[in-house]
């Protein structure tokens, strides 16, 4: 196991963190190579009956690695709109890969998640996170689209008017806020510890009907392959683009953007 991402098994219960607690849990090439390769791993899990999957340390996860942005990343020379992986690139791929298990999984989620790892949280089943924890649909900080699956992801969860507002604006909300939306299923000062034992209440089940359920679920989402390729239209529209510098350089240097229609 990569050492960006830790599996330790619980009975039928996988435990799976974020590794990366010095950064905050942020997303770079190896930690998108860790969730791939843990999603692969609990695939190949012979009995498996629920995932729990949260971040070491401070947060659950800061999002994307801004230098390996700048360098393109786990790309590895693809652009967005190569279907790597299945209906989804990479990018993608470790926020919809959980959805595409075939058990449950549970996000426990503490600390922050912004941006990418907010949409990882939101590729969970269920979301159990605490009070004080900070989200927020960061991609527009950046000057760029949510096109890690979370349009895919949210559509189901929340109000049209309230995505929309989140995202054209990026800016912060709270755990109890997230509760209040749809993004979290509900909150505890806990969440791994509830959700460990969420996750074992599940294990208990028959499994075949759980999976069975899980497939259900999943299939009345309509038409997620038509909106994972338009998240990469739109990102590969905009990105590297001046205005989209314009947002970074603006951000980096902390001084207001000036941008051109």
């Amino acid at each position: 196991m990569s050492e960006r991402v830790t599996i330790a098994m619980d009975g039928v219960v996988a435990n799976v963190r974020l590794n990366r607690a010095d950064k905050l849990n942020a997303l770079d090439p190896a930690m998108f190579e860790g969730i791939e390769q843990a999603l692969a791993d609990l695939r190949a899990t012979p009995g498996l009956r629920a995932v729990v999957l949260s971040g070491e340390g401070r947060a659950f996860s800061a999002g994307l690695d801004m230098a390996s942005m700048a360098s393109g990343g786990a790309s590895a020379g693809k652009t967005l709109t190569d279907r790597t992986h299945g209906i989804a690139n990479i990018f993608q791929h470790v926020a919809w890969g959980w959805r595409e298990l075939p058990v449950p999984v549970i996000a426990a989620v503490h600390g922050i998640a912004f941006g990418g790892g907010f949409q990882i949280m939101s590729g969970a089943d269920i979301r159990i996170v605490h009070p004080a924890a900070r989200l927020s649909i960061m991609e527009m900080k950046w000057g760029l689209v949510p096109d890690m699956a979370g349009i895919a992801l949210w559509r189901t969860l929340v109000r049209d008017d309230v995505l929309r507002e989140l995202t054209y604006t990026h800016r912060e909300f709270s755990g109890e806020e997230a509760l209040a939306h749809g993004f979290a299923t509900r909150l505890s000062d806990d969440p791994h510890a509830e959700a460990m034992a969420l996750a074992r209440t599940i294990a208990a089940k028959n499994p075949d009907a759980v999976r069975g359920a899980k497939r259900l679920y999943n299939a009345y989402s309509d038409d997620a392959e038509r909106l994972l390729m338009a998240e990469s239209v739109e990102q590969a529209a905009v990105i590297r683009t001046p205005n989209q510098v314009e947002a970074v350089m603006a951000n980096m240097e902390k001084r207001a953007p000036r941008f051109v229609d």
